[in-house]
């Protein structure tokens, strides 16, 4: 029997990837960061997870604790903890970069603390740094063009991550009218001669799936590769934060080792809580994983019900990052519960041709057993962001108040006793209008002086990378219908 060769290196000596969609394409972990996207469409995955020795990296700092499980995840990109040091050093509020707060009731883990006030900055501090790596490891000369499909949060995150990185250009699409006017200001007045800004008139899920089509048919004389959490090296970093708050309860005293601990989520694409599903696979002792959605409940929905059917209006909400219908992480989740890649590209399929599928039971029960659902419409999240200011004198922006309301419905509907940390995904200052609205009547103006307004009425100071943006030029306002995707990038 041949031995098994990759990238010069024996198959026992390396960590593969393959395809959701089929085991036949592989790549190392840095080809994986690479390419983003696998050729046949699918997201790669680990052909196994690696060990971790959970006690060791939970008594670590933050650095070290991301450095040992980034590098578990993706073992071929080398000096790992030089990279980590690179991406966040005097980037964040603090070297803990994502810290806990202690709310009396929950915990929430604030993951904004970072340039761009988002989640999101994690991650996008770290994929420059991997990918360029990687890229040098390769030996690959010619320029990577970054294609991102935006919500609101990853596009300014992942601009500002990529801004003049050589060999490297950036493109971000984003919904017209479908992030807040905060968002928008953050990424049109993005500097930097390598990135790219671009309005799409529709909704999110246009957008991305404009940018798959991309990586489908490709686009002439450029290397593509992603931002979006579909790309490994965007979901890696994001394990670490729930290793961070793991260890936080166990300092004080919180928890024992061992302890469960539930997570509840706000997540619209489902890499933030899948992050949490792979935590759990790598020996974190995660509870529950309870998906919070907004009015746009097509993950509710599903694990209810083991339907996934994108056949549904949707809806503008005050929580737009959550405004979507195709959660493309998902596909993830479906290979890692059942390892069928032939079931997962049939479902794949099913969504794309007929825009819904059905898991099969053993499957959907499997889901159910990890994961709860709940949703939380606009009048709700405002509820709870006024609920949550009054009671525990906690600001939180609008997904957070999303998984809030929805850990809140978890432990009526189950008595679960279990410590709770509610991930706290953006600035408040990011969504100004919908929390001021939340916390009481006030006269018109605008989002840049509601930002103003609300930090004197509670005394929670601004992020010093909001401050000031509206005075800030304008340098990217083009908008395309979706069908002029390609032709905007092949002009690049």
């Amino acid at each position: 029997m041949p031995v098994f060769v990759l990238f010069g290196k024996k198959r026992e000596e390396i960590m593969l990837y393959h395809s959701t969609r089929s085991k036949e394409n592989i790549a190392d972990s840095a080809q994986a960061v690479l390419n983003g996207l696998a050729p046949d469409g699918g997201l790669y995955v680990p052909e196994q997870l690696p060990r971790v020795d959970v006690a060791a990296c939970l008594q670590e700092n933050t650095m070290d604790m991301a450095a040992r499980l980034i590098g578990a995840m993706l073992p071929d990109i080398p000096d790992m903890r030089t990279l980590v040091g690179n991406a966040y050093t005097g980037k964040f509020e603090t070297d803990e970069l994502t810290p806990t707060v202690d709310t009396g009731k929950f915990t929430v883990l604030e993951l904004f603390r970072g340039p761009t006030s988002a989640f999101k900055d994690v991650a996008l501090c770290m994929l420059p740094q991997l990918l360029t790596k990687a890229k040098t490891l390769k030996g690959m000369d010619e320029e990577i063009m970054i294609l991102t499909a935006t919500s609101g949060d990853t596009g300014k995150a992942a601009l500002a991550g990529f801004a003049d990185v050589p060999g490297v250009g950036i493109c971000v699409f984003y919904p017209d009218g479908g992030v807040s006017r905060v968002q928008r200001a953050q990424m049109v007045t993005q500097e930097g001669n390598n990135v790219h800004v671009c309005a799409v008139e529709g909704n999110f899920d246009d957008a991305q799936t404009g940018v798959k089509n991309l990586f489908a048919s490709g686009v002439p004389g450029k290397r593509l590769s992603t931002a979006n959490s579909i790309n490994i090296g965007r979901l890696a970093p994001q394990i670490t934060y729930y290793f961070k708050a793991y260890a936080d309860l166990l300092r004080r005293g919180q928890i024992q080792m061992g302890d469960k601990v539930n997570f509840s989520v706000p997540t619209g694409n489902f890499g933030d809580i899948l992050a949490g599903y792979l935590a759990k696979k790598l020996g974190l002792p995660v509870g529950k994983l309870i998906c919070a959605s907004n009015a746009n409940n097509v993950l509710t929905d599903f694990i209810e019900s083991g339907t996934y059917d994108r056949r549904r209006p949707l809806h503008k909400t005050i929580s737009p990052s959550m405004d979507i219908l195709v959660s493309s992480n998902l596909e993830r989740l479906l290979y890692l519960m059942s390892e069928d890649t032939d079931l997962v590209a049939s479902l794949m399929g099913s969504l794309n041709k007929e825009g819904f599928y059905r898991v099969p039971e053993n499957l959907k029960k499997a889901i159910q057993e990890e994961f709860w659902a709940g949703y939380c419409d606009d009048a709700k999240t405002r509820e709870t962001i006024g609920k949550v200011w009054r009671e525990q004198k906690y600001l939180c922006d609008t997904h957070t108040a999303a998984g809030w309301a929805v850990a809140e419905d978890y432990v009526a509907a189950t008595g679960d006793t279990a410590p709770m940390v509610v991930l706290s995904t953006a600035s408040p200052y990011k969504f100004p209008a919908a929390v001021l609205s939340a916390l009481e009547d006030v006269a018109e103006m605008d989002e840049f002086q509601q930002m103003d307004y609300l930090s004197k009425l509670t005394g929670v100071p601004v992020p010093g990378n909001l401050q000031g943006l509206q005075q800030k030029k304008e340098l990217h306002t083009t908008v395309i219908p979706k069908d002029k995707m390609l032709a905007f990038v092949e002009a690049l």
